[in-house]
Formats: C-alpha cells, sequence, structure tokens
C-alpha cells in the first residue's frame, strides 16, 4: 500500500481498498492557494492510477472542508494567459475527482465556500457534518463558478434553485443541502469521518470492475455536457480575471 506526498495534501490508506485524500492547510481552513490546487489533481490521480486503491475518502483537517480562495495568497493573473493556466488548473482538480474511475465519498466538515463547495459537489456520495455550510461567493466578486457545477448543480437541485444558489450567493446549511440533494447524508459533526470510513468501505468491497462501469456510465448518460461546462466555465472565469471590476471586489472582499 502505497502512501503518495504532496505539500498541502495527505493521501494515505485507511482500509481495505480505501484512500483517505485529506486537504491540509488547518491554518487557513484549507484555503485554496495554487499549490493546494495542484497538489488535490496530482492526488487523485495518483489514486486512481493506484491498483490498491478502490475507493477514496476526501476531506478536509481541522475546522473547514475548504474556505475557498486564500484572499492572503491570491496572486491576481495579469495576463490572459496566466488567468486561463491557473483556472484550467482548478478544472484539472474537478477532472480527476469527478471523471476519475475511481467513487469518491465526501465527508464536508465545517465550511465548503465557493471552490471548496466545487469539490464538495464533485463528490459522488457528499456527506455533510451537521454543522457545515456552503456558498457561492463568485458573483458578487465579479468571478464565475468552476467546478461543473453549471451542469452538475441545475442536474442535482433544478434549474431554479441553481440560479437561486449561483447568482445571490446565499449559505445553506447541512439539513437544507440534503433536501436539495447536494448533501447525500448529513451526520453530527463527531461522527463525520466514521460514516464516511464506513460508506467509503462498502464502496471499496464492491466489483472494482462494475463500480467504475456505473460512475462512468451514470457520468456520461445523466451529465452529458460535462466536459462542455468545464470549458465554459473556464472561459467565463477568464473573462472575469481579466476585468479591473474584479480587482476592485476582490480588495473589498
Amino acid at each position: 500500500m502505497t502512501d503518495f506526498t504532496y505539500e498541502t495534501v495527505l493521501s494515505e490508506m485507511t482500509g481495505d481498498g480505501v484512500r483517505t485524500i485529506t486537504l491540509n492547510r488547518p491554518g487557513s481552513l484549507n484555503a485554496m492557494n495554487r499549490q493546494l490546487i495542484d497538489d488535490v489533481a496530482r492526488a487523485f490521480d495518483d489514486a486512481n492510477g493506484d491498483a490498491a486503491t478502490r475507493a477514496i475518502l476526501f476531506t478536509g483537517a481541522g475546522k473547514a472542508f475548504c474556505a475557498g480562495d486564500d484572499r492572503h495568497a491570491h496572486v491576481h493573473p495579469e495576463t490572459e494567459e496566466e488567468a486561463r493556466e491557473l483556472v484550467q488548473a482548478i478544472q484539472r482538480a474537478t477532472h480527476a475527482i469527478t471523471l476519475g474511475p475511481k467513487p469518491v465519498v465526501g465527508a464536508i466538515n465545517g465550511w465548503a465556500v465557493g471552490g471548496g463547495f466545487e469539490w464538495a459537489i464533485n463528490c459522488d456520495f457528499p456527506i455533510w457534518g451537521a454543522s457545515a455550510k456552503g456558498f457561492f461567493p463568485e458573483v458578487s466578486l465579479n468571478l464565475f463558478v468552476t467546478g461543473a457545477v453549471t451542469s452538475l448543480l441545475p442536474a442535482l437541485v433544478g434549474l431554479m434553485k441553481a440560479r437561486e444558489m449561483l447568482f445571490f450567493g446565499d449559505r445553506y446549511g447541512a439539513e437544507e443541502l440534503h433536501g436539495l440533494g447536494l448533501a447525500w447524508k448529513t451526520v453530527e459533526d463527531h461522527d463525520l469521518i466514521e460514516m464516511a470510513q464506513a460508506e467509503a468501505q462498502r464502496l471499496a468491497d464492491l466489483p472494482v470492475l462494475s463500480v467504475r462501469a456505473m460512475k462512468r456510465v451514470l457520468n456520461s448518460a445523466a451529465l452529458p455536457d460535462l466536459h462542455r461546462a468545464l470549458q465554459l466555465e473556464t472561459d467565463a472565469t477568464v473573462a472575469g480575471f481579466m476585468d479591473p471590476e474584479t480587482t476592485k471586489r476582490l480588495s473589498d472582499f
């Protein structure tokens, strides 16, 4: 069994065929800097390529799953090429989580904001702690969402609710997200990891070929626009980065 090493992410086998990938910047509420984005993509790529890994548990260390973009470490792209390279890096992480062959159980603790909320939605089986909350601040910042949520969110909650969530950036608790279909299950915070581990183990114990085929075919049949959504989101986010209004709004956030 291989434990892969990254600067901002922990990846270790925690069960028979279960690999736990943990965002590990707890002092920053696991906020997304460039290193974390790249490490998540690499960690999921490595897990997906690891024969011993049959299911993945995805969580965050400390008090939050992921508090979105790290405002203290934010380096605003100066050119369209820099902006596109950054956004494509973010989309690579989603590609590895959502379109990788291994099923992913999310253990969503504390805040899941912006890109962190997107990663929670990217999980096949997201389990939310009772006190966890999520929201999308992007539109208020003159930016755009990534993570294929423009395809995933309407498919899961309906187009009208997706509009509400994405335009207004309202905050949603775990129970409401469960009612909407964005949280597969909710559980008391102190039981979150134990339940997520147990469900990941259930997945790992199923036949590998049929599990991988089911994830692949469900995504292809139910979400045929995932790839197009990723590209359209990338273009819209790059345009947001290049608008001078965005710099002002980010500085005031």
